[in-house]
């Protein structure tokens, strides 16, 4: 029996800087509340642009080293985060970046959009079967935005979540667990309409243009959203992990660009979309607490004892 913290938060993201991006607050927040926050990576980002000109040379048409230069920023963003226990999906270097849709790298051997599901989904089961968490931050369906390693994380993800709690999956894995509540990252559309206008009026020269609403990924109407975790008192860490990943994020202030150089804003409060497990909050009222309504477990932080769990390899 090992000794977990009681609660226990898992995101499963594509690339280094999307966790920082989409929910850089939430994970510091409860960090900071004693839970245990595993993050998962898909891929070292090795097909992403690069900002500084001094580090062009990592870029996957030259050195081809930007995979490991992403890792070492990932840990500096954790670091800001608070977060210990960040992994690589079988380890770092086991799947590659993919690239934008349509891109032959998508069919490249080893790239993530190109590997079976349940192959990869086998590494995530191990993970959640160690953490045992209970609750998982993904992707939606689309990955947010129609990048191929988001989709594939979104696949993986909710495989995993399936396979990890099936007792006639791959019993050398760890006892089975069932996730209790599973969430999409999300952005309600008039908080994206309001944050763009903020920076339209007060920062319209901070970048060479000003990224489109749909251009953010998750945004829907604002129906969609059953959560939102106040992130405020936890924003310098979150900016501060935004510029940890310095090839491919530009801060100013309460904005930010990626390579394309169109601003966009940071958002403190982050939002989600409840797909599985049973809401914690009245009829017709968004959560605030992702664990709210988990059996078991309450507001305050501590320990339970779990049969059968281990403790994880930390990358």
């Amino acid at each position: 029996m090992t000794d977990l913290p009681a609660r226990r938060l898992l995101l499963v993201h594509a690339h280094p800087d999307d966790e920082s991006i989409n929910n850089g607050a939430t994970m510091a927040l409860y960090a900071a509340q004693g839970a245990r926050v595993t993050l998962v990576t898909c891929t070292r980002g090795e097909e992403g642009e690069v900002i500084p000109p001094e580090l062009a040379h990592l870029v996957a048409d030259r050195d081809d080293t930007l995979g490991d230069h992403r890792i070492g920023e990932l840990a500096a963003a954790m670091k800001e985060l608070g977060v210990t226990d960040h992994r690589f999906l079988g380890g770092p270097g086991r799947f590659r970046d993919s690239g934008m849709m349509g891109a032959e790298q998508n069919h490249r051997p080893g790239a993530f959009w190109n590997t079976d599901v349940d192959e990869a989904a086998g590494y995530l089961v191990e993970v959640i079967r160690s953490v045992r968490p209970q609750v998982l931050v993904t992707y939606d369906p689309d990955g947010g935005y129609g990048h191929p390693d988001h989709i594939q994380a979104h696949r993986v993800a909710m495989r995993a979540a399936d396979l990890a709690a099936d007792p006639a999956y791959r019993s050398g894995l760890g006892a089975p667990h069932a996730i209790d509540k599973i969430y999409w990252n999300r952005v309600p559309r008039s908080v994206a309409e309001q944050a763009f206008a903020r920076l339209r009026s007060t920062a319209p020269d901070a970048f060479p243009g000003i990224a489109a609403i749909d251009d953010v990924p998750g945004v829907v109407n604002d129906t969609r959203i059953t959560t939102e975790i106040d992130g405020a008192a936890h924003a310098a860490a979150k900016t501060a992990a935004m510029r940890a990943h310095r090839t491919q994020i530009a801060v100013d202030g309460p904005f930010f660009a990626l390579s394309n150089d169109l601003g966009q804003p940071v958002f403190t409060t982050e939002y989600y979309e409840l797909v599985r497990g049973t809401s914690g909050a009245p009829a017709g009222a968004r959560e605030h607490d992702l664990f709210t309504g988990v059996p078991g477990v309450s507001g305050a932080s501590g320990t339970e004892d779990v049969p059968g769990a281990e403790s994880g390899a930390r990358s």
